[in-house]
């Protein structure tokens, strides 16, 4: 789709990855995927949704999404990054409420061989993962203090050190964000860093809960029943 105003260059770049082998090519379990994790919904609120991934996604600019869980914010990271120059890409995503601490800093930025008990080889983080593409931090809020100031300096100045390395990394990575919690409230608790709050909230995008927008009910179980009938190999099912 397209947001108008929008210029001829970035029209024939959107037509032109539309009709890319890529797509055409994907693996079944890719395709698969997609076809799962396809936004749905035709209320105002949703609408907006699909608008602003529109405006924002041929830009670079960092984005928070937030939401209640289960509202589909890798959903629209996913599609932001789709929809984006980056396409390319990797999409590399990280809940950093899955990960103890003690192993965040390492998956995030990688490490050197030996650089702690366990570190038998150099191990590329998720940054250098998502290298030319999209890094999606879920559940943000839950971030180390000690790891927002690092990710702060990542996104300040383009680059960080692996744990144990003395030779600075750059990278060329778009952040996206999400978070169930209000941060700004977090920030006054003193639990998450304002200055890293302004960083990765250049664009806020909320995204409503299902119970707000029922009429997309009806549409949101037929595509479950004809995900799971596709999964299953059976007959399409109706409610």
């Amino acid at each position: 789709f397209l947001s108008k105003p929008f210029d001829l260059d970035a029209a024939v770049a959107i037509a032109r990855r539309a009709v890319s082998p890529k797509r055409s090519a994907a693996t079944p379990a890719a395709t698969e995927l997609d076809a799962e994790s396809e936004l749905v919904g035709e209320t105002p609120a949703m609408r907006e949704v699909f608008r602003a991934i529109g405006r924002v996604a041929q830009t670079d600019l960092s984005v928070l999404i937030t939401g209640e869980t289960g509202t589909g914010k890798e959903l629209v990271a996913r599609a932001l990054h789709q929809h984006s120059r980056r396409a390319r890409g990797a999409f590399v995503a990280l809940n950093t409420a899955a990960i103890p601490a003690e192993l965040l800093e390492s998956e995030l930025f990688g490490h050197e061989a030996g650089a702690f008990t366990g570190a038998s080889r150099r191990q590329a983080g998720r940054f250098e993962q998502a290298a030319g593409g999209t890094l999606f931090l879920d559940e943000i809020g839950d971030m180390p203090a000690s790891l927002q100031t690092r990710l702060l300096r990542v996104l300040a100045e383009g680059e960080f050190f692996r744990v144990g390395g003395r030779e600075p990394i750059r990278v060329d990575v778009r952040v996206i964000a999400a978070t169930h919690q209000p941060l700004e409230a977090l920030v006054e608790q003193g639990r998450f860093r304002a200055d890293l709050l302004h960083r990765l909230d250049v664009v806020r995008l909320p995204l409503p809960p299902l119970r707000e927008r029922r009429e997309d009910i009806p549409q949101r179980a037929a595509r479950v029943l004809a995900n799971a009938a596709r999964r299953l190999q059976l007959a399409p099912q109706k409610l």
